[in-house]
């Protein structure tokens, strides 16, 4: 007795749900509906052109075993896709070419596109479910602009590729844009500032950002209720996508496979992404090597914890912007203590800010130290010029009196740099009293000391591991 289609096809999925994992099988598989058997070629409707890419790839030979068994040696696959209404196949789209060892098997598949669903009825995984029509709220923070992002020498690379990608999104070299660093260092403001920026100057663009936790969220749920297709052709659609904190993604395989697809859909289709994380692309684990080789693609771009002038600068800005008066002895105060990233900065000036208005007074100094108290844990050993010498010349075998010598072996110059580098940044000591401390060097000397380890910290990564390893030393 000769089988149907639809009897085939029921057995093919009986086969393969065997050998793959159940929530592949409930994303990729169940939607397919079997067309017609003629002969030995059974022709299959697969939801988008995105299906076809998956099963091509990654399950192109269960598919092949499973229609050797049950339709023959010379089964042959052909598929229907269904395509977005208005859009019309081009030959360019469903070139095919399928490797085989064995030249009869599965061979001249076929790709047609039928008339479907329109843009309009794809849910918005955003809205409320059932609303029809596609109206992209980014999902943006007005007031993460540039205009708001204090440049300074720790973002200075970053804050520049995010202006570059907003003037023009997709067509620079920097798709995708890969902002990382430590939590609270601006990473979220530098790529919402690209969305606000590019929907100011391109309005006709769809921007979307979402974090890593919610995509991955809205992925469950569109493999739960089955709409898959919609899930995807609403990511393919954007123009500038902002995905926030990319390292979650990590040990998630079925969301990284899916996101990887989505990832070439939209790069090939001269779309803009921007991701962020708080490690670089080289350090992520549990990461699949090809998704990682695509976060290196464009440019990686680091961001720094910010420098003590930079911490200066970031708190004047905050002060001008809200119209609040602090003594500039306050200022130097929190930049001195408060090193770590920019969110606790901003959130020890509205401490202080509230506590002033509560207690109906100015805010003094004893105020900040106060403030300082509870929200910086306290080293028992202050971070002092000559502390970070002791912890620089413990680090790479030395004597201080080597590191204050004369001698201009390089070594002995680079680790008195690192100690110039690590005072500058972590004490409120002036140019001029760091170099009379370190090596009796004028301030223009240390200028030029923490501008070479800045670069080397950029272009070296060993050397980058040796800076992060003091700097944890210092803090401990």
């Amino acid at each position: 007795m000769k089988l149907d289609h639809e009897e085939v096809w029921r057995l093919c999925l009986d086969f393969i749900q065997k050998a793959i994992d159940p929530m592949a099988f409930q994303t990729w598989f169940e939607p397919i509906v079997p067309l017609k058997l003629e002969q030995v070629v059974l022709t299959i409707q697969v939801p988008s052109l995105y299906f076809y890419e998956i099963i091509e790839e990654q399950y192109i030979d269960h598919l092949r075993a499973a229609l050797r068994k049950y339709v023959g040696e010379q089964a042959r696959l052909e598929y229907s896709v269904v395509m977005e209404k208005g859009r019309k196949p081009a030959a360019g789209d469903f070139s095919v070419n399928f490797p085989t060892a064995n030249k009869t098997d599965l061979r001249n598949r076929a790709v047609s596109g039928t008339g479907g669903q329109d843009q309009k009825g794809i849910k918005n995984p955003f809205v409320i479910p059932g609303i029809k029509k596609l109206n992209v709220d980014p999902q943006l923070n007005s007031a993460y602009t540039f205009d708001n992002f204090v440049e300074g020498d720790c973002n200075r690379l970053a804050r520049s590729a995010s202006q570059a990608v907003a003037k023009n999104p997709g067509k620079t070299a920097f798709n995708p844009l890969f902002l990382y660093g430590g939590s609270g260092l601006g990473k979220t403001h530098l790529a919402q500032a690209i969305g606000i920026e590019v929907k100011t100057s391109f309005p006709e663009k769809t921007v979307l950002y979402v974090s890593t936790n919610k995509f991955m969220t809205q992925y469950m749920e569109a493999i739960r209720s089955n709409t898959m297709n919609d899930f995807l052709n609403f990511y393919q659609m954007i123009d500038v996508l902002i995905v926030d904190d990319i390292q979650e993604l990590a040990g998630k395989v079925g969301t990284q496979n899916t996101f990887f697809h989505l990832f070439n859909h939209l790069q090939q289709s001269g779309k803009q992404l921007i991701l962020t994380s708080d490690k670089a692309p080289a350090d992520l684990q549990e990461m699949e090597e090809r998704l990682l080789s695509r976060f290196k693609w464009g440019l990686p771009a680091d961001i720094q914890a910010p420098d003590f002038e930079t911490r200066m600068d970031i708190l004047r800005h905050k002060i001008r912007k809200d119209g609040i008066k602090v003594s500039d002895e306050v200022i130097h105060y929190l930049a001195s203590h408060i090193n770590s990233n920019v969110r606790e900065l901003e959130g020890a000036l509205i401490s202080l800010l509230f506590l002033s208005t509560v207690q109906k007074g100015e805010i003094t100094l004893e105020t900040a130290m106060s403030v300082v108290d509870k929200l910086v844990r306290r080293t028992v050993r202050e971070v002092s010029v000559d502390y970070i010498q002791e912890t620089v010349c413990q680090y790479y075998g030395l004597e201080i009196e080597t590191l204050q010598s004369k001698t201009r072996k390089r070594e002995i110059v680079q680790a008195r740099q690192i100690a110039m580098y690590f005072s500058k940044n972590m004490t409120s000591s002036s140019l001029s009293a760091i170099g009379a401390k370190i090596g009796k060097k004028d301030h223009a000397t240390v200028l030029h000391a923490c501008k070479t380890i800045s670069n080397l910290i950029e272009t070296d990564r060993d050397f980058k591991m040796q800076i992060r390893e003091i700097e944890a030393q210092l803090k401990s």
